[in-house]
């Protein structure tokens, strides 16, 4: 038997993006009934299967949900990042989405945990078989199309002989016995994580192998904060030195020399470029860091050795290979957020994904016709390498410049903390954010076109 779900929508997915996106759009279409589908047990999406010691690479007020402020907005009095806003942890972030779901959204949301999407508004419990449907007036929203991977979810991409130790990076904080030798395997914000925890409970740099398929380009965190005059001077310094680049990879050495961009090791130069936050102190403690395996990645792992993409190194016999190797951003192709089979949720400004989501449920309670939602709200891809970067900032300036003709999208964004570009009302003007405006309109029609110029790209 099936069990028809009186809904006007239906949300895959219940992680950061499916919250966000039908926060808003329970705020702005009063009345509306949602449906909420994940196959995991709780809200929270990738969250409930992130490593222990995880914690947001950006300010707490960046993520979550429009309508309520994740965190509170505290600034940190003390440590390494004294004087930057405060990052949740995964409690702190679980914990705020399951207020949600049974606080403020819970009399127009009803939230399907354990059950698969099957397609035809149609889905099924993994628990007990059930399945369920929603009427054919009902639009479907999917918040999966860049949902994670997650290391704990899935085999490690390579080959594990006999007797070698792999454990995925959630296993990090359960070891026992310490071994000889730790070996990350990732170049992403996940490997260095798992670097800087290990550094910080005391193991010996000599100690640690880091498999570092490509070297990263890092955002300096402290310019990407909940302040205009911070943020909007970044931003504003992007485009001069976009204005002035004579190549992408000028470009991010501009941006280092300004303090933006950090990479690791000064004597290679980047070629992945997801651009997550680092702190200074962090980069302190990678750069002890003097065993890099620049080979590719790793194709098996044997006790006492570790084949890779262009070549093979010695590791200690009884080394801790811990995984961090997943895709944790996704690049599908960008496709239209409203299409008559379903509205599917992506950035749209340049990352900051839960403001996309949240902007997309504003505009979708909002506007009429999905031409018109299209065309103030388009996607923005995530980035990998250098030109996808370029892309990303291209196509969320293009986005910034749109939304932000229209009065209604430009008030409601500049009272949404998740927008990192606002200026909240009543805030005071500083000679800072002065300049910073008048930077940025000097400088951001002409890096735009830059950027295009640079990254060869056309919208």
């Amino acid at each position: 038997m099936t069990t028809v779900v009186d809904a006007d929508y239906l949300v895959v997915g219940a992680g950061a993006m499916g919250m966000a996106f039908t926060d808003a759009l329970v705020d702005h279409a009063p009345g509306v009934r949602v449906a909420m589908v994940d196959r995991r047990h709780d809200v929270g999406g990738h969250w409930l299967a992130a490593y222990p010691f995880v914690r947001l690479h950006q300010s707490s007020q960046f993520y979550g949900v429009a309508s309520t402020l994740l965190g509170g907005g505290k600034v940190q009095e003390r440590g390494p990042e004294a004087g930057l806003h405060e990052r949740a942890n995964q409690p702190t972030i679980l914990a705020y989405y399951s207020d949600l779901l049974t606080g403020r959204l819970r009399d127009n949301v009803e939230f399907f945990a354990g059950c698969d999407h099957i397609g035809d508004r149609t889905f099924v419990s993994r628990v007990s078989g059930r399945r369920f449907e929603v009427p054919e007036r009902c639009r479907v929203v999917d918040a999966r199309y860049l949902a994670p991977d997650i290391p704990a979810e899935l085999p490690p991409k390579f080959d594990v002989a006999p007797g070698a130790r792999v454990v995925p990076v959630n296993d990090l904080a359960h070891v026992e016995d310490a071994p000889r030798q730790y070996v990350v395997t990732g170049s992403g914000k996940t490997a260095t994580d798992a670097c800087v925890w290990l550094l910080a409970r005391g193991v010996d740099p000599d100690a640690i192998c880091w498999v570092r398929p490509r070297d990263p380009w890092m955002l300096n965190r402290a310019v990407v904060q909940p302040d205009p005059e911070v943020f909007l001077g970044m931003v504003a310094t992007m485009m001069e030195s976009a204005t002035r680049a004579g190549s992408l990879d000028d470009l991010f050495l501009r941006l280092e020399e300004a303090g933006i961009m950090l990479r690791v090791d000064r004597s290679v130069t980047p070629t992945m470029a997801k651009a997550p936050t680092l702190a200074t102190w962090e980069l302190d403690l990678l750069r002890t860091l003097g065993d890099v395996v620049r080979l590719g990645h790793v194709r098996s792992v044997s006790p006492g050795r570790l084949e890779l993409e262009d070549g093979s190194v010695e590791i200690a016999p009884d080394a801790l290979v811990v995984n961090c190797a997943a895709d944790g951003l996704k690049h599908p192709p960008l496709v239209p957020i409203w299409q008559p089979s379903e509205i599917t949720l992506q950035p749209v400004r340049a990352g900051f994904p839960c403001f996309g989501a949240a902007i997309a449920g504003y505009v979708e309670a909002t506007r009429g016709s999905d031409e018109e939602k299209n065309a103030v709200c388009a996607p923005s891809p995530y980035p990998d390498s250098l030109v996808q970067w370029a892309q990303m900032n291209i196509f969320g300036m293009q986005n910034a410049a749109a939304f932000g003709a229209e009065a209604d999208i430009r008030e409601w964004a500049q009272g949404v903390p998740l927008n990192p570009a606002r200026i909240p009302p009543g805030h005071v003007r500083t000679p800072g954010l002065d300049d910073a405006l008048e930077r940025l309109q000097t400088y951001a029609g002409p890096g735009v076109a830059s950027l295009v110029r640079l990254a060869g790209s056309t919208r």
